[in-house]
Order: C-alpha cells, then structure tokens, then sequence
C-alpha cells in the first residue's frame, strides 16, 4: 500500500460519502467520515472494532470482515449498537488485493439513515453539511425545514387568529360601561348552567329611581352610579355565579347551588341594602334602591330562559307592587295575585 494511500482516499471519501468508515481484514476501523463520527460520537474511533459498534441485522452473513467482502454491493441492514439501538442502512465494498489502495482484505461500509433520515438529524444535531451534497437526505431536510418553517407560522397564525376570536366573542359579550357581561351573554350562560345539571336560580334587579339620577344630576352621574352598582354586584357574588347587564338599569344574576329560598332571600336584602347606601358624584349625593325578583330552576321540569325570564319579572313586578325596594320570589299563584293588584283588589301576598 503506497504511503499516505489510506489518507488520500479518506479525504476524499470525506467528500463524496461522509458517513463512510474504512475498516481493516481484522475489523479494525482505520478511517472514520465526520458524520460517522459524530453519530458515533467518539472522537477515538481508529482502532476500534467495527463490530462492537455495529450488528449486521440483514441479510445473515458470515462472521468478521469476510461475510461484509462476500455482500459486495448488497443492501445491508446494521443496528449501531447503543441504548438508542438507530437503524441504519449500508453497503460494503471490498479494497482490492494488490495493496496499492487501501488495507488488503478490507471494505468501505458506506452508510446512510434511510427513511428515518428526519428522525437522525434531531437525534444526532446534524446538519445539511454533514451530507454529501449528492445525498437526496439533503433535499428531505430542506423540505422538513420548509415544512416545518411553515407549519410553525401556520400555528402561530391559528393562535394568533385564536386569540382575536376570543377577545372579539369577549368584547361582543361584554358591556362597555359597567365591565359586565352583557344580553348577548345571557342565553350561552343560561345553557352552560342547565348543561351543568345543577341547581341554579335567576335573580332580575332593577333599580328604583335611578331616572331621577339622570333627570337632576345628569348622564354623567347615571353612568357612575351604574359602574358603582356593577363593583356591587361583583363583590356579592362568587365563583360560579354570574352578573349581566341587561338593559339600562337592569341586571340578572345567575346564581349556581346557592337556591334555597332563605338564601337568595338573604342575598337580595343584603344588595338592596348596598344599593340604598348614598353614592357620592361630584360633590352631589345620588341615592338609589332595587327592586328584584327571582325564580329557581327546580321549580320547572325542564328550566328554558323564556319562561324563568317571564317568572323572574313577574316576581320583579310584584316587588314593585309592594313598594319598591325589596325581594320577591315567584311561586305559583303569584301572577293572578299582581293582576288583581293591578286592578286595585289588594289580596295578601
């Protein structure tokens, strides 16, 4: 073998097939490409033997280098031996035996990750430079790098437009004024309550001379007094009940579990007492009350808006009736008791 032969033709199998080794009659690796080094991550792979590193999977061949010189050009199947145990595919080609180009009695395994090329590249960090340039895995990585250059602007694009989804249905939903939700979010919250199948119970307020605010203090004052009684609300309820601004000056709260009728009886004392405490606006005393009216789902066989709707102003008219500012929960009987009412005939409510 001419001196420096076995460097010469590294060099150049560097090149052309970068994941080549040269290995010797003995097994020996004498040559490693970059890329076999670097998969093989070891930076003293001469000397090393070709099968401790590798197992010959396909097809079965004699023992050592003389079963690899007897599969001349044949696809071989090896197993780089490790806890990752990668796949990988090759072919040997025998050195001649007049010594002049490389070990007598040794091969060139050239090597190649085949179809799990993608998987590899992660794996092992390589780059498109540790390919020849010939080599098709060249034009998979540019495509997986294009694919995935576009799948990631394609998420970021779908969260992007995600987000403004949710933050377009949260501002359709949402009264400008007051922070609340508004009438579009009734009917969506009145189904996720009956989906839940829990007890739930629908509370309608309206405030009592909040007219007069604006006729002698002004819009402005109406507007605070309105920001003032949604803080109200809020503080009064708890997770899992909801507040919504239906109208001008009114208001319907779901309430989740809490519907017993002592409770909400509680409950719509305790606002009507925060809503009768005076509200200071500029200099100026605004002073307000509430009316509300609440029905419970339990009372129906199948709760629909519409209908608990109709109950809850009912029972709001009814407490109108009964002098303003106060609680009246429907029951049954009550509509024929607001209509003689309404014709002057007082019977007990």
């Amino acid at each position: 073998m001419r001196p420096g032969a076995i460097e010469t033709l590294g060099a150049l199998l560097d090149v052309l097939c970068p994941m080549h080794l040269i290995v010797d009659a003995m097994g020996r690796i004498t040559h490693a490409g970059p890329t076999a080094t670097k998969v093989l991550d070891t930076k003293a792979l001469t000397g090393r033997d070709f099968f401790d590193l590798f197992e010959v999977r396909r097809p079965r061949l004699d023992p050592g280098v003389p079963g690899l010189r007897a599969a001349a050009g044949r696809r071989l199947h090896f197993v780089l031996r490790g806890p990752a145990d990668t796949e990988l595919k090759g072919v040997a080609v025998p050195f001649p035996e007049d010594r002049a180009l490389g070990p007598p009695g040794g091969v060139i395994v050239d090597l190649s990750f085949g179809i799990g090329v993608i998987e590899a590249v992660g794996r092992h960090d390589l780059r498109s430079a540790d390919f020849a340039v010939t080599d098709l895995a060249v034009e998979m990585l540019y495509l997986a790098e294009a694919k995935s250059v576009v799948t990631d602007a394609w998420q970021k694009l779908n969260q992007r437009l995600q987000g403004a989804k949710a933050v377009a249905e949260q501002e359709a939903y949402t009264d400008t004024l007051t922070g609340l939700l508004n009438r579009r979010a009734l009917e969506p919250m009145m189904r996720r309550l009956i989906a839940s199948g829990q007890e739930f119970a629908l509370m309608h307020l309206d405030l009592d001379y909040f007219k007069s605010v604006n006729d002698t203090l002004g819009h402005a004052a109406g507007d605070h007094v309105l920001r003032h009684v949604a803080q109200i609300l809020r503080q009064e309820i708890r997770d899992g009940d909801t507040v919504i601004r239906v109208g001008g000056d009114e208001f319907v709260l779901m309430i989740a579990e809490r519907t017993s009728d002592a409770e909400l009886s509680r409950l719509g004392g305790r606002l009507i007492r925060r809503l009768e405490a005076p509200v200071a606006f500029n200099g100026e005393v605004a002073r307000i009350s509430g009316s509300i009216g609440t029905t419970r789902s339990s009372t129906y066989a199948k709760p629909r808006l519409a209908v608990m709707m109709d109950d809850a102003d009912l029972a709001l008219y009814a407490a109108k009736q009964a002098g303003r500012g106060c609680h009246v929960a429907f029951r049954p009987g009550l509509r024929n008791a607001v209509e003689m009412r309404s014709v002057g005939a007082v019977p007990p409510v």
